[in-house]
């Protein structure tokens, strides 16, 4: 970020900061606020992203107290919702009817429909980001919550979404402990690839240290986990410089064709898309396959109710590997961030903004890290001793979050994802050969996305 954006962020908190000193001036101040959060895609373990708002009302009324000011903050916190989907129509339907949460936690994707549609506004308008805490968050993820060069929101988590080996099986096929354990290096130096995984999994198929199609056990449905394949292969999702998205043919069809031949080896089912998740997790936690993907926070899954009571003692992780020499390592982060909503109490947004900033003090967000096996948000969080002694925490976040990317802030990304699993889907199941699945792929993206696409 420039120094005049710098600058600008400054100035623009500083004013906001005024504002609020003169109108909380003086020992009469009195307020009572009801700030309203809801949180998609969450569940008991993540509950921390609606405490961790109360825990900074909390903090913060006890502040105003001090300097002899009467403000009063409720705080009203939904998650169940049905899904994301449900989610993210809950929170549209009221804002069309005026009733819009002060705070939404969800996908850092609904930053640029939601901001083009104005349900929410920056961030960055109320808190200075070149202060603490702010300032202590990972750029990349600011990054992330960054949208047409304006910060919408702040990271409330990050994650990442690694390859994962069962350590006994791996050593079936010959590994010893100590090749095991530099399995991790050897992907990221692009020394283990995508086809040394597909041999890997037709030897431990072969041997009958798995099921035929327990090879190589991809997740079962859409995610942000596919696009690290294309990615595997050499493709890019965004245009820099343009903020268009990419179809590139080449590595499109070799992402494809990676499936095909897992399925054609017999290492992946045909029919595995559609597989119930309850069964996925169990599979995997139990040692039915040997190499799969996934994400972080399955790691309390695993350990909670799979019943996996040594993880690593049984599996090691790593970057999602090579493609080929076009393609690299990757993994992809997915971190849902705190938006604040467009409100006509200018008051009320003012105060929500300082309760965000408060709640991504490194404490208490790692609260939230360690109890939903997500990766903390902060450098400083390697210094608190409840992230730095958790073995998971500390070992995810220095592996893979710094190689970690993203897809792209496009209104336009939901439709691309989209076309591109169900491209994916058509020659998986043998439907369309990878190149037909790519061409059509290539004239619907077109077709729905026009002038945003290049095509390479």
């Amino acid at each position: 970020m420039t120094n005049l954006s710098s600058k600008l962020r400054q100035s623009t908190a500083a004013a906001v900061l005024a504002l609020s000193a003169t109108v909380f001036a003086g020992n009469a101040f009195a307020k009572d606020l009801t700030i309203t959060v809801w949180a998609g895609g969450s569940n008991d373990s993540d509950v921390y992203r609606l405490d961790a708002i109360e825990m900074a009302a909390d903090l913060l009324t006890r502040e105003w107290e001090i300097r002899g000011e009467d403000l009063n903050i409720t705080v009203e916190k939904k998650r169940d919702f049905a899904g994301w989907s449900e989610f993210k129509q809950a929170v549209t339907l009221a804002a069309e009817a005026g009733t819009a949460p002060n705070i939404v936690v969800t996908s850092h994707l609904d930053i640029a429909p939601w901001s083009q549609a104005g349900l929410i506004v920056p961030v960055e308008d109320y808190v200075d980001l070149d202060a603490w805490p702010l300032n202590n968050i990972y750029d990349n993820l600011m990054e992330i919550t960054t949208y047409n060069g304006v910060v919408y929101g702040l990271p409330q988590d990050a994650e990442s979404r690694p390859f994962f080996f069962w350590k006994d099986t791996m050593k079936k096929l010959g590994y010893s402990d100590e090749e095991i354990a530099a399995l991790p290096a050897k992907v990221e130096a692009g020394e283990y690839t995508l086809q040394n995984v597909l041999e890997d999994a037709k030897k431990a198929v072969d041997m009958e240290l798995v099921e035929k199609g327990y090879g190589f056990y991809p997740r079962v449905s859409n995610g942000p986990d596919y696009a690290q394949f294309y990615q595997s292969f050499g493709g890019e999702l965004m245009d820099k410089e343009s903020g268009k998205l990419i179809l590139d043919k080449q590595a499109m069809t070799d992402f494809y064709q990676f499936f095909v031949d897992a399925v054609e080896a017999g290492v992946t089912r045909k029919n595995h898309i559609g597989t119930e998740w309850d069964q996925w997790y169990s599979e995997v936690a139990s040692g039915k396959a040997a190499i799969w993907h996934g994400g972080t926070w399955h790691y309390a899954r695993y350990t909670t109710k799979e019943g996996l009571d040594d993880f690593f003692g049984n599996i090691e992780f790593s970057l999602i590997p090579a493609g080929n020499e076009n393609g690299r390592a990757n993994t992809i982060t997915h971190p849902l961030a705190y938006l604040l909503t467009a409100q006509e109490d200018e008051e009320a947004v003012e105060i929500t903004a300082q309760l965000l900033k408060i709640a991504s003090e490194p404490r208490i967000n790692t609260l939230h890290a360690i109890k939903s096996a997500h990766l903390g948000i902060a450098k400083e969080q390697s210094n608190i001793e409840l992230y730095a002694n958790d073995r998971w925490a500390a070992e995810a976040t220095k592996r893979l979050l710094p190689h970690a990317n993203a897809q792209p802030n496009n209104p336009n990304y939901g439709q691309f994802s989209e076309i591109m699993f169900k491209g994916l889907e058509t020659a998986w199941t043998g439907t369309k050969s990878p190149a037909e699945a790519v061409a059509e792929v290539e004239a619907e993206m077109q077709a729905v996305l026009g002038d945003d696409l290049i095509v390479r």
